[in-house]
Order: structure tokens, then sequence, then C-alpha cells
């Protein structure tokens, strides 16, 4: 997945609006969606919103495209990962339409949303800081989907083209960390992974910090520059045989952390060194999963996994009850929106109601009275009619909000104990198989 930047929308919006919109691009407009607005009348309410704002900004809106990779993703999964992405990067405040296309075998999503947010009337910024922002959300859902990303998120501070560099092997950074890794098992100290890198033609320099270059290559690489793992310190630690600093656990903090399965695992297979810090790692894990059993009161395997089923449906419930409470938060904040054009608009489609001549008021009114007869079919939708008092609105939004923020505390509380109930189970299946493996050999010798 790719999402290219937010481009603004200056003078062309219902051009634009039309074009996403293409029934043949959009499978009969079967993928096309809006919120706070109608797609077919979006360019209307976009403006509306921006009359009320004090900062309106040159933009009429913004387009993001959102890719993936061909032949990954349906169309209605797209369109799916679509409305997530703008309901989350938007946050409920932004009229958008959202598109999916599938012409050429080449799914992608079209979004255009306001440069004005109906909730506030405040401008949009678009930045380098919401340009990650939207494109490491769009990455959590294409993972969270099982879809691939074609940045990886993990490449932390990569740019795109040092990113395709590394995919197509042409990467500096990457060919030298491959270099070192390969090199550094066979060395006894750092002064020897140094010379082996300079008869692999690197050139070494010495300084605050220790940098090589490749014959072909402009400037110095830092070694540090690298990661955590190529520091001279982590490189020294290495070469001793201890496990790489971003494989190192965390500060302890008295509760128990995942075994290491040392019989299946390639690093324990490979150092020696590795392989005597896991085993005492694995006997302090071990005595704190015994503690936390005896603190909890747990003293089977049966109710452990019970525990373990009740943490889980604890949290499968308050994520119900979140979404429920957000979906009905959303309700209200459309309704709110759409009261308050309708209130606005109302005494001015009255008089076009009692005009004596109707065609004349509508050619100078016409988009206002477009925009009203929207918001009547959106407030019947909403089931908002007769219009609800705004102070009650408000008082429904308020009571809303509170609940939310509990409920979010009481589900990351439920998450928590649901990942210490999960890590201690998988623990004690580790042990148990450990044991077994154990009693076999003993049988087998006593044969």
């Amino acid at each position: 997945m790719a999402v290219t930047k937010t481009h603004p929308i200056k003078s062309t919006l219902k051009a634009a609006i039309d074009y996403i919109c293409n029934p043949e691009k959009t499978d009969g407009k079967l993928l096309v969606s809006s919120y706070g607005c109608a797609a077919e009348t979006a360019d209307i309410e976009f403006a509306w919103t921006r009359r009320h704002a004090i900062d309106k900004g040159t933009n009429l809106g913004r387009h993001l495209i959102q890719a993936f990779q061909p032949g990954e993703v349906t169309p209605e999964q797209a369109h799916e990962i679509g409305m997530e992405l703008a309901k989350e990067i938007l946050g409920g405040k932004y009229e958008f339409v959202l598109t999916t296309h599938i012409e050429k075998d080449h799914v992608h999503n079209h979004l255009i949303f306001n440069a004005v947010s109906f909730a506030d009337h405040k401008h949009y910024h678009s930045n380098k800081r919401s340009y990650h922002y939207i494109r490491r959300t769009s990455d959590r859902l294409c993972k969270e989907h099982g879809l691939s990303v074609i940045i990886p998120g993990q490449d932390k501070g990569k740019s795109y083209i040092e990113h395709q560099a590394a995919q197509n092997g042409t990467s500096y950074k990457a060919k030298l960390k491959a270099a070192i890794d390969r090199l550094l098992p066979a060395c006894s100290n750092l002064e020897e992974l140094l010379r082996r890198l300079q008869r692999e033609g690197y050139e070494v320099k010495r300084g605050k910090y220790i940098s090589a270059r490749a014959p072909d290559q402009e400037r110095f690489t830092r070694l540090k520059t690298l990661g955590v793992d190529y520091t001279e310190e982590a490189l020294v630690a290495r070469i001793a045989g201890r496990p790489k600093p971003s494989r190192q656990p965390q500060q302890r903090t008295g509760k128990p952390s995942l075994l290491i399965n040392i019989q299946n695992n390639l690093k324990v297979q490979q150092s020696a060194g590795y392989k005597h810090w896991a085993t005492i790692e694995n006997l302090k894990q071990a005595a704190e999963t015994l503690n936390f059993l005896t603190e909890h009161g747990i003293s089977s395997y049966e109710e452990l996994v019970e525990r373990c089923d009740g943490a889980a449906a604890a949290t499968a419930r308050v994520k119900a009850d979140l979404r429920a409470t957000e979906k009905e938060m959303e309700r209200l904040t459309l309704t709110m929106k759409h009261a308050a054009t309708y209130r606005q608009l109302r005494p001015m489609y009255d008089q076009y109601r009692q005009s004596r001549d109707r065609e004349k008021f509508l050619r100078g009114h016409e988009g206002e009275i477009i925009l009203f007869e929207a918001t009547a079919r959106e407030l019947k939708r909403l089931d908002a009619v007769p219009l609800p008092a705004t102070q009650r609105l408000r008082a429904e939004m308020d009571e809303l909000t509170t609940r939310r923020t509990a409920l979010q505390t009481e589900l990351r509380k439920i998450q928590k104990e649901e990942k210490e109930y999960d890590m201690i189970q998988k623990n004690i299946d580790i042990l148990l198989s450990n044991q077994n493996k154990r009693s076999k050999t003993k049988d087998h010798e006593i044969e």
C-alpha cells in the first residue's frame, strides 16, 4: 500500500469529485461513499462550510490517493480500508467523498475532503507531520487487514528512495549492514572486523565515530547510523556473544516476559554466549511466571485457560461498547451539523415555497435550495425529525464523550490484562513441553 500526499484543490472541486465518482471507474458508483455530505452535492456543501470559516485558506478541498498491491485486495476490502482511514485521519470533522477505482486491475482509493472543518470551521493544515500520520495510519490499517505495505513502517527515518534502493540491493547502507553481519561471527574483536571490511574494499575512517565508504560511494557512512545494533558498543557486545541491543529485554519490571524457545531458536544454535544468556533469562522468567500464578490464585492449567478466555471476552465486550458509542457520537455529530444548516436555510426555503415566481427565485438561490433539500433528506435518514433541540443534542454529546473516555481507559486496562494472561499461558505451554521432552528422554534411557 502507498499513500500520495494530499493535493490541494483550488478551483475545480466539482470536476474533481465528478472524476473520482466516474461510474466506469467505480463499478457503476457502487464503490462511492461520503461522510457529512452527499456525493452529488458535496461541492455545494463544502462551499457552505467554508462560508462560515474565519481562516478559509486558498484551497477548496484536498485530494488523497491510496494505492494497493495489484491482485492483493478486493475492491470492497479496499473501500472498507479507505473509509476507516478517512474517518480516523479526519476525526469526523471534515466532509469527504471516498471512491474506489477498479480499472486496469489496479485497485486504488480516491479521497476528497473539505479543506475546512464543519465542526469548528478551522482550516486543514497539510504538512510533513500530517502526511506521515496519514501514511502510518494507512500502513497500520493494511497490516490489520492482512495486507502488505509498500514502504514498511519499521523503516524509520528511511526515505522512499533509500527503501527502493534497499529493495533493489543497491543501498550502500544495506550492503554495509550485510557485510558486517556476514563478517562479524568470525571476528575476535572490533579491530579484526574493521580489517576484514577493508579487505572487502571498504575505506574505514576512525574518529569520534567509525565510518566506512564503499569503493564507488561518494560519502562515508557512520556505522551508528545503520541502527542500534551497529554502534561501536553494540558491535563489541555482539562479538563477545551477547545479544543485539535491539533484541535485549527491557529493564526488569518484576513482571514476567515471554520465554525464549531455546530448542528452536536459530541464534541459540549459532552463539554459545547467547544460549548461556537465554538459559539464565528463562530461569528468571519461569520463576516470575510461577509467582504470577500464585499472586493471582491460579492453581491449575484449566483455571489459567479460563482466565485467558475471560480476559478475551471482556476485551471483546468493551470494544463492542466503544464501537457502539462512537457510532452514536458520529450520528449526533452529523445531526448537529445538518440541524444547524437546516435552521439557517429554512427561512430562505420558506420564501422560495411562497414565491410567486419560483423559477426566478431558484436561479438566484439554487445552491442554497439544493443544500436545504439535501440536508432535510439527511436529517430524515438520521431519524432526527422533528428537529431535536440544540441544547439536548449537546448534552447527549457530552454524555457520550464522557462514556467514550471511560471505555477507552477500561479497554487499555483490559487489553493489558489479556496480554499478560496470554503471555503466561504461552510460558506455561513452553515449560510443559520441555518437561514432556525430558520425561521421554528419561524413559528412553531406562529402556
